[in-house]
């Protein structure tokens, strides 16, 4: 069962990821707009996003999350594939991706869903695995 919040527990757990006291739940230009461009994402009008970032992680972290900026609209890469493109190419290295991919704060805005097993086997999204299926479906993304 899906977990509803109140204002008050959404800013608590907020301020504990971000661990930020400036975090504010009133409306803002930069939330409209994140709407409009996740609506058009959903109804298939677009392909990327225009919004200003700010990753709060490691240097490691970031430059894995940065990677996956790069990955086009329909496409996927492996785990293994992700290592290489951040210069991890050291054995067991894509573990190290993996874990720092599973800890992207900017789920579909930051593509963390075009990763997948070396098999293509559909591995390790937070937002359950039928989430990943369904944006790479609605992206075109061939699974097989």
């Amino acid at each position: 069962m899906e977990e509803r919040l109140d204002d008050t527990d959404l800013l608590s757990k907020a301020k504990k990821i971000v661990a930020h006291d400036d975090i504010s739940l009133q409306r803002n230009s930069l939330l409209d707009d994140l709407g409009k461009q996740l609506a058009a994402y959903f109804s298939g009008k677009r392909r990327h996003f225009d919004l200003p970032l700010l990753f709060h992680g490691t240097t490691f972290q970031r430059q894995v999350w940065d990677a996956l900026l790069t990955i086009p609209y329909g496409s996927t890469i492996s785990y293994s594939q992700l290592a290489v493109k951040v210069g991890r190419t050291s054995p067991g290295q894509s573990r190290a991706v993996a874990n720092a991919n599973a800890r992207n704060p900017i789920a579909i805005i930051v593509p963390c869903h075009r990763v997948i097993g070396i098999d293509n086997s559909l591995t390790g999204y937070a937002g359950g695995l039928w989430r990943k299926q369904a944006l790479l479906v609605l992206e075109g993304a061939s699974l097989f």
